[in-house]
């Protein structure tokens, strides 16, 4: 795979991860498309319309719940932007965990991963076919889905270029829909906007106070606002096959901080500004939609729809090719079968159609099974994101302590205050872990992803057993 001056010493176990499925990858995404990818990356459906139940349950208070979990998140990616930055891999924090902790530890948070990506592209699939049947009813969703899976099949077949081009101008689009919602609130909160008035810190503090439901709605808040952030992983797995890896994972991380801060903070720092938090209209159709229709601003609906659409298909067409080039990186380290690595024209293309069928078996499941299979699944992969963060974090201790005593000058990224702030983050998914259990709502979610990782935590040990008692 091609680096620059920095790469890991000739014999590193950095070198031997990287040789394989990454060097016959083309490096076709420019500057431009990774910028878009990680700027994009943060803004999807679940900060349009998941973000809605969170201040149902925290009020104004889900400032506070996005600000907490969004410094967790911070951190996490400043680790994994450093590991990424030295050691450039479209396995990404899968690569990291195998040469921190073993090959079963790449295994299992490589294959959970792609079992939530895959999953997500059906989840996907079906809320943008349930607004395209909205504008054009009596159409079937279920034709929709097969639609959208195809054309990004296509995008993700083709080359790493066009899916970079299509993640580009997906992206460009919601920044360009957020940052106005941004504008438009922020003028009618100085009352500045035409036909509207100042709202000052009446729905702050009013109809039960900045904290209405307590601690105990806060933590819900919590929650939510922690798997509003998924999608931030891509990046660093797209670097790998950027113009320039390292530059390229440095100056996404790098910015991280005013993205989160500008785009989710203060999004809902301006919806529960604008809108009263118990406004139905925030868990209806949407805390967006809420605060576009209180500003009187005609067809807030249908301009909500096409965004929210937007970000949908633009987290479908990322997570094929997440989903592709983490089993690619995973079969090229011997860790899933051979078949599923083929690369044609520098694309692994067996590993595309792979990702995308699962996808699409995930929607013909919510047809047919949607009481009890279809549920199942979601519950297995409710928890995945923290159980890889917790991978990245352990991966970090123990490489960023190797890194400075054999190849310092690999650490182009550098995670503050190590190792204070990485125990620190530890310390906080261990605590988000117990409020899981404590909800109902999650508590299953924990206890179907704990059952599927020790599942694969199983089999990831009996795989390296093996390959040491051959290699032995």
């Amino acid at each position: 795979m091609s680096r620059n001056s920095a790469s890991p010493p000739t014999g590193s176990p950095a070198a031997v991860l990287d040789a394989g499925a990454d060097s016959a990858l083309t490096h076709g995404l420019k500057q431009r498309h990774l910028s878009m990818i990680a700027l994009g990356g943060v803004i999807g459906a679940g900060l349009f319309v998941g973000s809605g139940a969170g201040i149902a349950a925290a009020g104004p208070s889900i400032i506070v719940a996005y600000s907490v979990s969004g410094l967790l998140v911070m951190l996490v990616m400043r680790m994994l932007g450093e590991m990424s930055a030295a050691n450039p891999a479209s396995g990404s924090f899968s690569v990291h965990a195998e040469r921190a902790i073993g090959p079963w530890a790449g295994f299992t948070a490589g294959w959970a991963f792609w079992v939530l990506l895959c999953v997500a592209v059906g989840l996907e699939g079906i809320g943008a076919a349930k607004i395209v049947t909205g504008w054009l009813p009596g159409t079937p969703e279920w034709a929709w889905v097969a639609l959208f899976m195809v054309v990004f099949l296509g995008t993700n077949l083709a080359s790493v270029k066009k899916f970079g081009e299509f993640e580009f101008w997906f992206a460009a689009l919601k920044v360009v829909a957020i940052t106005l919602f941004l504008v438009l609130g922020v003028l009618a909160i100085l009352g500045v906007l035409p036909g509207t008035e100042a709202p000052g810190t009446e729905n702050l503090s009013g109809a039960g106070g900045f904290m209405p439901n307590g601690t105990e709605g806060l933590v819900i808040g919590l929650l939510a606002s922690v798997f509003a952030y998924g999608g931030l992983e891509t990046v660093t797995i797209a670097a790998a096959e950027s113009e320039d890896p390292v530059r390229g994972v440095a100056s996404a991380v790098r910015t991280a901080m005013w993205r989160i801060a500008l785009f989710y903070v203060g999004s809902m720092a301006v919806v529960v500004t604008l809108v009263p938090w118990d406004d139905p209209k925030v868990v209806e159709v949407g805390p967006f939609y809420a605060a576009l229709d209180h500003l009187g601003i005609g067809g807030a609906a249908e301009i909500m729809n096409v965004v929210i659409l937007i970000a949908l298909l633009s987290a479908m067409n990322a997570n094929i090719y997440g989903a592709s080039r983490m089993a690619c990186s995973l079969v090229g380290r011997g860790q899933g079968p051979k078949r599923l690595g083929r690369i044609s024209s520098g694309v692994p293309r067996t590993a595309v159609l792979v990702s995308s069928v699962f996808g699409f078996l995930c929607v013909l499941l919510s047809y047919w099974r949607p009481d009890d299979v279809f549920p199942w699944l979601l519950n297995m992969i409710g928890a995945v994101i923290l159980v890889v963060w917790i991978f990245i974090a352990v991966s970090h201790l123990i490489l960023r302590a190797r890194l400075e005593r054999v190849a310092p000058e690999l650490l182009v990224v550098r995670m503050w205050l190590f190792p204070f702030l990485t125990v620190v983050a530890l310390l906080a998914m261990a605590g988000i872990f117990f409020l899981m259990l404590r909800q109902p709502d999650t508590r299953d979610q924990l206890l179907a992803t704990g059952a599927m990782t020790l599942v694969l935590c199983a089999i990831g040990v009996v795989r390296q057993r093996r390959a040491a008692a051959v290699s032995g």
